[in-house]
């Protein structure tokens, strides 16, 4: 006999968790499957995690230049066992507060592996047996991502000389000469971690021709720049074509601007991305659209037959792949199998943030999308070298703005900086409204804050430049 619900949701990440709270919120009655932790990948291996090293880097970065600020410190080592343990506190919290909140919603959390039946039936592998569960309003499939492998021989990661993302959220150590294959916001997150935590090299390795390649181009430029200012190395446009693992370390063979070349570490990073997992799951048996193993899904993201649904790491690249992104799919989906009025996501819309040091936040188009799309355009770019606070915080970066051409509305905003996280919060408003540059340039922005610079950027741009 199979046990009813009105919803039931594979996987309980981001993406999961949130449709499965909603749904409770709205009075369904929920079942979360989940094989391992609830939180999934942000909780426990990317987000939260992540950012607990970089807030520990930023501290030890404030450490060390101390003495510009007229202090008095002394940064001795970074103690990894206590960093480990800061991080571990920190995710522990959080998972305890998301189980007692699924728990006070009512949602019923089944520990085990989902496997889709058919379009409305799920079979659950427990430790005690299957159990068959039944869902009347629909499915949501949010079975998550696993970091990416290297299809080449020497870089399969073993967890000691070539690792993922995930092993590096648990090693005991700072490696001296860490190599990174990947520039994207993992790699340059990690580079900005071990170069703080006191790495004597970090080098990095893109295929692309810039750091975080799905940037804007003047950020790419900014970010690559300031990464070599702190002592990191970034080799672009480069190939890699072959990895050897000694019992000392790795070499690492790469075609680049300069020819072949090679880089020896003591550890290999394998940071190219994730992959969804969809495999062996019954999903295509079950009508469910695939496409290299992410799931198809239209406007709504519905896929397959009625009542299917899919969020977070399996959708396509275009989704984002990000935790606030599929917090917002969980609701999409929730409210819809609730029969309310639902708007689709516009993912350009969806802020884009990297936590490296300096930080990137990016709301709307870049620059060569625009000119991709042949999208008339204009552009100012303000640096953070003219901000008052900036210059106490002795950071630098810019502000850029991208607006149709003529006085029209904002189409992108793109800061490289300074708490680029937080400030692009502003920059989402400013996009999804369709804000004009005027319009934004008759909002007062405290003084001195970093925020002025994104009301500079804008006067700027409306051609009422007040600062540089």
């Amino acid at each position: 006999m199979a046990d009813t619900y009105d919803l039931i949701v594979l996987g309980g990440g981001t993406g999961g968790y949130s449709t499965a709270l909603r749904a409770a919120q709205l009075g369904m009655h929920v079942a979360l499957v989940e094989k391992d932790k609830v939180g999934g990948t942000c909780l426990h291996w990317g987000c939260i995690p992540t950012k607990a090293f970089l807030q520990a880097a930023e501290v030890a970065e404030h450490a060390q230049k101390s003495d510009e600020f007229g202090v008095r410190a002394t940064f001795e080592a970074v103690e990894m066992a206590a960093v480990l343990e800061y991080k571990k506190g920190i995710v522990d919290a959080n998972h305890k507060g998301l189980q007692m909140t699924l728990k006070a919603r009512g949602v019923e959390t089944i520990a085990g592996t989902g496997h889709l039946s058919d379009h409305a039936t799920v079979t659950v592998r427990t430790d005690e047996g299957e159990r068959t569960l039944r869902a009347n309003r629909g499915v949501v499939l949010a079975t998550g991502s696993v970091p990416r492998q290297l299809p080449i021989e020497g870089a399969e990661t073993d967890g000691e000389r070539v690792i993922d993302s995930d092993h590096a959220l648990y090693l005991d150590y700072v490696p001296n000469r860490p190599v990174i294959i990947g520039a994207g916001a993992i790699g340059v997150e990690f580079a900005s971690v071990w170069n703080a935590f006191g790495s004597e090299q970090v080098t990095l390795i893109e295929a692309l021709d810039g750091v975080v390649p799905n940037e804007d181009v003047d950020t790419q430029k900014e970010l690559g720049k300031q990464l070599k200012r702190r002592g990191m190395t970034a080799h672009t446009g480069a190939k890699v074509n072959a990895v050897e693992k000694g019992q000392d370390g790795v070499r690492v063979t790469f075609e680049g601007a300069k020819g072949e070349e090679t880089v020896e570490g003591d550890v290999l990073m394998v940071a190219i991305g994730r992959r969804p997992i969809t495999e062996g799951l019954g999903y295509e048996e079950a009508g469910v659209r695939l496409d290299r193993g992410f799931v198809q899904i239209d406007e709504y993201a519905r896929t397959g037959p009625e009542g299917l649904y899919a969020v977070g790491d399996i959708l396509p690249p275009y989704t984002l792949g990000l935790a606030h992104s599929s917090f917002q799919e969980g609701f999409l989906v929730a409210e819809q199998a609730a029969e309310l009025p639902v708007v689709p996501i516009d993912y350009a819309g969806v802020p884009r943030v990297t936590y490296s040091h300096p930080e990137v936040g990016s709301v709307g188009y870049n620059e060569q999308e625009l000119t991709e799309r042949g999208v008339a355009f204009e552009k100012t770019t303000y640096p953070f070298s003219h901000n008052g606070r900036a210059m106490m915080m002795k950071e630098s970066g810019h502000v850029k703005v991208l607006a149709v051409k003529d006085g029209g509305r904002v189409l992108g905003v793109h800061i490289v900086g300074p708490k680029a996280t937080d400030l692009i919060a502003e920059g989402q408003l400013i996009y999804n409204w369709e804000a004009l540059p005027t319009e934004v340039g008759q909002f007062i922005h405290p003084h001195p804050t970093l925020s002025e610079a994104v009301g500079e950027a804008h006067l700027a741009i409306a051609g009422k430049a007040l600062h540089g």
